[in-house]
């Protein structure tokens, strides 16, 4: 039987192969190296799936049973932490989240949800977005800041299996604000 995985949002085909099912598919397209960006798995069994090395960031995980998210999820490393952690918060003009706001945010304030998703196949849900900062810069645009955020593990509510760079906390402070001249954003060329 052919076994296609095709892109989320595209319906690309990234890979395809005769086998005896999805997992066996996958296992190939990793082995092979092929690029699953943005690879939509949702449902697929990859109980004991070697993921190791795979490319899948904001692959569509739902449902996707068996995958073991310390194989794809190199974030997860944020749990093991002892103390203040820092992260970044991307924010618009207006001092607030850009794609669900609701919380303006200022340096020196302290900000705490208490209905946080802590589902980790849920990419982007209910608390407070933090990224890594190529997350952050890749997501820029004119007039948006990059926010210092610090929170401890305990405050973290999900680390999205195989997460692009974004993770969910349900409590941090603005600690500070990233100079976007010294990371080479909205500076002409």
């Amino acid at each position: 039987m052919k076994f296609e995985i095709k892109h989320r949002l595209s319906g690309d085909v990234l890979f395809s192969l005769e086998t005896e099912n999805m997992k066996l598919c996958v296992e190939a397209a990793v082995r092979s190296g092929a690029n699953l960006y943005g690879a939509n798995l949702y449902g697929a069994n990859l109980f004991r799936a070697n993921l190791f090395r795979a490319y899948l960031f904001r692959a569509d995980l739902y449902e996707a049973s068996g995958v073991n998210p310390y194989r794809c999820t190199p974030l997860l490393v944020l749990l093991d932490q002892p103390g203040k952690i820092r992260a970044y918060k991307l924010v618009n003009g207006n001092s607030e989240g850009p794609y669900n706001g609701g919380i303006i945010y200022k340096i020196g304030g302290t900000y705490t949800v208490s209905d946080a998703d802590m589902q980790i196949d849920v990419k982007c849900g209910a608390g407070i977005n933090l990224a890594t900062m190529d997350w952050c810069m890749n997501n820029w645009q004119k007039g948006y800041r990059i926010l210092i955020a610090e929170f401890t593990a305990k405050d973290i509510a999900a680390i999205p299996t195989a997460t692009d760079g974004k993770f969910r906390v349900s409590k941090c402070k603005i600690v500070g604000e990233k100079d976007l001249k010294e990371i080479s954003l909205g500076v002409e060329s």
